[in-house]
């Protein structure tokens, strides 16, 4: 039977040979060259401007794509920080417009007593500085009335509770106002309750007979 053979202590054991193919050198931070263009003894030195120049494209291209994305997102927030801000506000002008309106319509019939006193004579001395105080009060907060004699007739804001027909008229017209009515802005408060008139053709001059 063969021996094994054992290796002399001045026989050269094969050596292991690691390559280290990082393209930045973990001590240094330099880019390396690429692993098969090393030097040879006498070989002329690589460049190593274009493999940089590669790096910083795509760290650029990276932080270019992160800084678009963090762009889309502000944006996104400003505009919905926007809109919530004009949804608050809108939201708080209505609740006081309804509010003031409310108020207003519980002095309405206050304001028919002032109307139908102006309307006898009866609306004089400090009466009539309070009444003037109190419709000129009312009217700041946007209080409006509305409804006079010989305007279109509105079936949107006016209720007919009278009606006749005219030939002196061209077509559906208030000619008398019995409540007046008010708005507060685009809020109808109340309608105005009207007398109308219609038009009606003149009839017909008779012929004169012949002799």
């Amino acid at each position: 039977m063969t021996e094994p053979r054992h290796a002399a202590p001045d026989e050269e054991q094969p050596q292991v040979v690691v390559h280290d193919r990082r393209r930045i050198d973990p001590e240094t931070g330099e880019v390396r060259a690429p692993a098969h263009a090393a030097d040879e003894e006498g070989a002329a030195p690589v460049s190593e401007e274009p493999v940089v120049a590669e790096v910083v494209d795509e760290v650029a291209a990276e932080l270019k794509t992160q800084l678009d994305e963090r762009t889309a997102d502000l944006q996104r927030l400003t505009a919905e920080y926007a809109n919530y801000r004009k949804r608050v506000e809108r939201d708080r002008e209505a609740v006081i417009n309804n509010a003031k309106a409310s108020v207003a319509s519980e002095l309405l019939s206050v304001l028919d007593d002032v109307e139908r006193a102006a309307a006898h004579g009866d609306l004089t001395g400090a009466f009539k500085a309070v009444a003037d105080k109190l419709v000129s009060t009312l009217q700041k907060t946007g209080l409006e009335p509305f409804a006079h004699e010989g305007e279109a007739f509105d079936p949107s804001v006016h209720e007919a509770v009278q009606h006749s027909t005219s030939p002196d008229v061209d077509g559906p017209t208030v000619t008398a106002v019995l409540r007046r009515g008010y708005r507060f802005g685009e809020k109808l408060v109340r309608p105005a309750l009207v007398a109308v008139t219609d038009h009606e053709p003149a009839p017909a001059e008779p012929q004169a007979e012949e002799d």
